[in-house]
């Protein structure tokens, strides 16, 4: 098939989906855009004007958890009877096969909600023909092993656990990584809460703050130096420059409800008076997730991009970007 060289040359699709609204407005999506994100590998929040980590992040970072590496553990096994009544009607329980390439490799995952195997169905029992068919193919027909990060939360008192429950298998816990640092004479773009698109000379855009900020991910140097062979990015205009600003980052397998009581903890830090007029939170997915947002389907092609970022500004207001690669759908 003859393909036209301007084709070869366009670069792939790419989505930004930009919202504006208010953390504490009733018909806010933000909680539920990030529980509806549910694999996360890295979660990186950035504090203008802040050299010291306040305690209220101490603390948030502190009680994200353990999460689990199961080793060779057969698919069959998570959808068993007992697997079902004990985590995920219990909880919040999330599965990921670990080191597969979803353009390559079988994978599985395990949401809390809802998969082609909705194990939360109450005709979904170990009586039914359905029950009995789905373990006979995942046991015996296809019998299909991986390794998988997994964790669970839940909110009451449950004496079960990962590790114990799965003690027969190859399991090793796990906990985030949380790295702090403090960037000096940072320049930050200009940004005013109402102004999604930016105003020319008086604030910048979404879309050029998102841009920015992942340069500052990548450690780019953004002075446009005539020496710099890097990068000839630099910081959109306006800008101002802060003295320092504290840059967390954290990595591993991250729930949606550990980022969501992050973002608690930023809207108290706004309770008292700051120098910060934002914070910016982003969060990655994982790049060979099945899944982006709910249950929509991810691809890879060439990044496996699934990220989001939320600026909370000092009155509370917000903006939300999510971004998405090539093969996935509007989230």
């Amino acid at each position: 098939m003859f393909v036209p060289l301007r084709w070869l040359r366009e670069p792939p699709r790419h989505l930004l989906v930009c919202e504006r609204s208010h953390v504490r407005h009733e018909r806010s999506s933000h909680v539920a855009r990030v529980r509806d994100h549910a694999f996360n590998c890295r979660v990186t929040f950035l504090i203008p004007n802040c050299g010291l980590v306040p305690d209220i992040f101490k603390s948030a970072v502190a009680s994200l958890g353990e999460y689990y590496l199961v080793k060779n553990l057969p698919l069959h096994e998570i959808v068993t009877e007992e697997f079902i009544s004990t985590f995920v009607k219990k909880g919040s329980c999330y599965a990921l096969t670990y080191n597969t390439r979803i353009d390559e490799d079988n994978t599985a995952a395990l949401l809390p909600t809802v998969i082609n195997i909705d194990l939360t169905e109450p005709t979904f029992g170990p009586d039914s023909k359905r029950y009995k068919r789905v373990i006979w193919a995942l046991k015996e027909k296809k019998p299909l092993e991986f390794d998988f990060l997994l964790a669970w939360h839940h909110t009451g008192s449950e004496e079960s656990t990962l590790m114990s429950y799965f003690s027969k298998n190859q399991i090793q816990a796990l906990q985030p990584k949380v790295t702090f640092s403090t960037l000096r004479n940072l320049q930050c773009p200009v940004l005013e809460n109402n102004k999604l698109k930016g105003e020319p000379e008086a604030a910048c855009s979404a879309q050029e703050f998102f841009e920015w900020f992942g340069a500052i991910l990548s450690c780019d140097d953004l002075e446009n130096t005539a020496s710099s062979f890097l990068s000839t990015y630099s910081c959109p205009q306006p800008s101002t420059f802060v003295d320092q600003a504290l840059l967390c980052t954290i990595t591993g397998f991250i729930l949606p409800e550990k980022i969501i009581h992050i973002l608690e903890q930023i809207c108290c830090y706004f309770e008292e008076p700051k120098l910060a007029e934002w914070i910016s939170l982003v969060v990655h997915g994982f790049a060979d997730s099945p899944v982006s947002w709910k249950e929509n389907e991810h691809g890879f092609l060439r990044g496996g991009e699934n990220l989001y970022n939320l600026v909370i500004f000092r009155s509370l207001d917000y903006w939300l970007q999510m971004a998405v690669g090539a093969h996935d759908d509007c989230p």
